[in-house]
This record gives structure tokens, sequence and C-alpha cells, in this order.
């Protein structure tokens, strides 16, 4: 295989100063493959190998796109202590809208890119669904069904209430999208830096109280682990909910169990910390709580959005133009 310029990337190679007679080395799922279709010839697009640590290949390798899921359920694992014997490696692809299953592992100089957009319609139907449910109380009707009860009550409405949506990226921008025809009173957004409409973080308190429904979407970094805490809902509204599709480890689990046990709010959560959640675990039993399995990004159209997005990232990458989506301080 040839060589592709011989050192880690930081900024300092230039692909159009490559050779550009050598083909650039690309591992892909192999179901993923024949999917992709007819891919630039200056390219050459390989299966990942069962044994990475092996293959001939390893250190001339450019351009890792991460699968979607494995036999040991952990994409993680098939490069674990490999990374820094990539040493022609300069992207990382991943399926996943967050990153922060990988990035920590991967060297300084390579890029990690995110597949911001391919989960924004699931992800934003699965949001308006939850905000429904949480809502109009179906986890408790259903419940009251099994038992042949039948109990009626006046239930909240969407319309006129106060959304606050923790986190603003492409998602967010799509749940936002599908809660205006509701007509909310107001949609609050908060993210880490402040835009045009958009607040920073350090408005949490001022804007929280008076939210009925707070969606979270904001990535697993060092700032948010945790951010969900007993402050957190003591702070929210009586009776409003809480809606996660973001990432477990962002509440506060034993704190959310209280305000669910005292019923101070009720919640919607796709995400837990601990995942998958074990069965004797007491958050299956909480009152106020509508659990599911972390499938809101997942549909039947994925994998097509994922392989488009892949070759559009190779077309990129053999045209020597910046990739999309590339991850700047953990975002």
């Amino acid at each position: 295989m040839p060589e592709h310029g011989g050192q880690r990337p930081g900024g300092t190679v230039d692909l159009r100063t490559a050779d550009r007679a050598a083909l650039r080395l690309v591992w892909v799922p192999g179901e993923e493959l024949d999917a992709l279709g007819v891919l630039p010839e200056t390219l050459d697009v390989r299966p990942i190998p069962k044994a990475p640590g092996g293959d001939p290949g390893l250190a001339d390798v450019e351009f890792v796109v991460m699968p979607m899921r494995t036999p040991s359920g952990d994409p993680t694992g098939l490069f674990a202590g490999l990374w820094e014997r990539m040493t022609s490696l300069r992207y990382v692809q991943v399926p996943s809208a967050g990153v922060d299953w990988i990035i920590g592992d991967i060297p300084p100089g390579v890029a990690v890119c995110s597949a911001r957009g391919v989960h924004d319609i699931p992800v934003s139907e699965w949001v308006l669904a939850a905000v429904l449910a949480g809502f109009k109380d179906l986890d408790r009707f259903r419940n009251d069904m099994h038992e042949g009860r039948w109990a009626s009550e006046d239930l909240p409405e969407l319309s006129g209430a106060n959304v606050l949506l923790l986190g603003y990226g492409s998602i967010a921008h799509a749940v936002e999208r599908r809660l205006e025809p509701f007509e909310p009173k107001s949609i609050v957004r908060l993210a880490r830096h402040a835009r045009e409409g958009v607040l920073t973080m350090d408005a949490l308190p001022g804007v929280l109280p008076a939210a009925d429904v707070v969606i979270v979407l904001l990535p697993l970094t060092a700032e948010t682990r945790g951010l969900v805490g007993t402050d957190f809902l003591a702070a929210m509204k009586p009776g409003a909910l809480l809606v996660n599709a973001a990432r477990g480890k962002i509440v506060d689990t034993a704190a959310l169990l209280e305000a669910l046990r005292t019923g101070r709010i009720r919640a919607v959560l796709d995400v837990t910390d601990p995942e998958p959640l074990p069965a004797d675990h007491p958050l299956w039993r909480a009152p106020g709580l509508l659990v599911t399995p972390h499938i809101a990004g997942a549909s039947e159209r994925l994998a097509a959005r994922i392989i488009a997005l892949v070759h559009a990232q190779l077309e990129r990458l053999a045209r020597d133009e910046p990739l999309e989506n590339v991850v700047r301080e953990g975002y």
C-alpha cells in the first residue's frame, strides 16, 4: 500500500500536496460497501477488517467509517488500543449525532465527523410523541386499560404551554418545527453559544421555573454531565414534564427518582443512566415516568441516510474539500 504523507495530521499536511497517483485507503462497515455505489477512483474503499490490528493496511488507512452496531454491541471495541498505530488516519466518521462515546479515544489531529442531520426526523418525531404522551398521560391510561379502570380527568394542553429546549442543534431545530403547529405559548432555546434567538446556559435559572416542558437535547460533556440534578429538578415548575432524548448521564438518576416519587414532575426518557436499564432498576416502577429503550433515532430509513452522508463525505475527501460535521470542542 503506498504511503500517504506518513505523519500524524495536525493541520500541517495539505491533501492537495499529496501524491495523486496514490489510492487513499478508506475502511467502511462491510454491510455499507455495496450500498455506497460508484466512488471516486482515487479512493481504495474496503470493508473494515475483522481483525484490524493484524491488517497490513492499519498504518495506511486515512478515513474510517464506524459501524452503527457490532456483534459485541460496542463499536469502539473494534479499534481499542489501535488508534495510535493508525498513523495515516485523518478522519473518523460516526453514525451518531453525539460523539461522547468515541471522542476521548481519538488521537489529536484526527477529525471526528458526526452524523448531524441524519437523525433529525426520527428523534424529533419521538420528542413530539413523548411530549404529547406526557401531556395526555397516555402511559397511565394504558395501565388503566389493562386493569379495566375507567377514570377520566382534566389534562394539560400543549397549546399555550411554555417549552424549554436545552440544546439547539439540528435535532432541536427539527423539534421546534414540529411543535409550532400546536401553538405553544413560548419556545425558549438554550445552547452553549449565544446567537439570534438562542440564549446561553447561563440563562437557565431565569427561564427554567416557567417551563411546562423541558426537552433535553444537549450533548454529553463535562459541563452537561449531571446537569439535571436535585437543584435543577427543584427549580422546575410543579407538574412540569421532563423529556430526555439526549444522553442518560445528563440526568442524575437518584435525583430524578426522588422528584418522580414525590410527584413534583413527570418524565419521558429515551435514555437512562445506567443503560441498558436493568430489569430490577427502580426507574421501571417510578410513578409519572414513561421509558423507551433508546429508540428515538431508530428508523427503517436511517441506514439509507447514513449511506448518503458517507458517500458525500468520500466525494469531498476525493476533491480535497472540507468534510461536513467536523466536531469541535466536543460538540
